[in-house]
């Protein structure tokens, strides 16, 4: 069987400020289906990449192309195909969970049976209807992750998902994703969290002051990188 098309190609992309160098020649490819993470420090251009991708930040050089669309000549054709959700909120707080959600619904002319689909699949259907100025941080993030699942995008990208959430919701948000990308999801995750990498993501790139590092499994990962440590009572 061929192996699934790319539906996120970067070639030699580079993001400069001034003389600073966000992110230096990047290249790297993801298939439908995949669970690809980010991971590197703070400062490493992970989120620069993702916002070259959400066309956002105009690269200096390279070329970047999503679900065959080319960035960022092409983004109004490519942006249906995606959601976002990024590292910070911006939900309307006198709202309540599902109003947030309708008004979104509206704009991608989804039904409202979606919302309450969306509301279910981040187990927020009992505070569907409280303000989101009453709800917790996670709440708040599973809200926003529910908002970027509503049109059933081709692409998710989340900066940081599980950031701020307790144990069970964090497994709420990563079975949601493994159930996204065994529909032909494509995921793209940046984290800090090698736990989440292991568990979810199917490769992982890291990436340090700009450059890619290395890009491989997780198992391979740690099959090369993991020390051998022998406890003798």
């Amino acid at each position: 069987m061929p192996a699934p098309a790319p539906t996120i190609v970067i070639e030699n992309l580079t993001v400069r400020f001034n003389r600073f160098v966000a992110v230096n020649d990047l290249t790297l490819s993801v298939p439908a289906g995949e669970c690809f993470g980010f991971l590197g420090p703070n400062g490493a251009g992970k989120t620069t990449t993702i916002r070259v991708l959400i066309g956002s930040q105009i690269p200096s050089s390279g070329k970047v192309t999503v679900a065959g669309f080319r960035i960022p000549d092409q983004f109004e054709q490519a942006k249906p195909m995606f959601g976002y959700v990024p590292d910070t909120e911006n939900h309307v707080e006198e709202f309540t969970g599902r109003e947030n959600l309708d008004l979104f619904a509206r704009l991608y002319s989804m039904p409202r049976s979606r919302v309450d689909e969306a509301l279910a699949q981040l187990e927020l259907s009992e505070a569907a209807d409280v303000r989101v100025s009453a709800y917790s941080k996670g709440m708040r993030r599973k809200l926003l992750i529910a908002r970027e699942i509503l049109h059933s995008p081709r692409i998710l990208y989340l900066d940081e998902p599980t950031a701020n959430l307790d144990a069970h919701s964090t497994e709420v948000v990563r079975k949601l994703l493994g159930n996204l990308t065994a529909q032909g999801v494509t995921v793209f995750l940046t984290t800090h969290n090698m736990e989440e990498v292991e568990q979810i993501c199917d490769r992982v790139a890291i990436l340090c002051r700009g450059r890619l590092v290395e890009c491989d499994t997780p198992t391979n990962f740690v099959t090369r990188h993991a020390k051998r440590l022998v406890q003798t009572q």
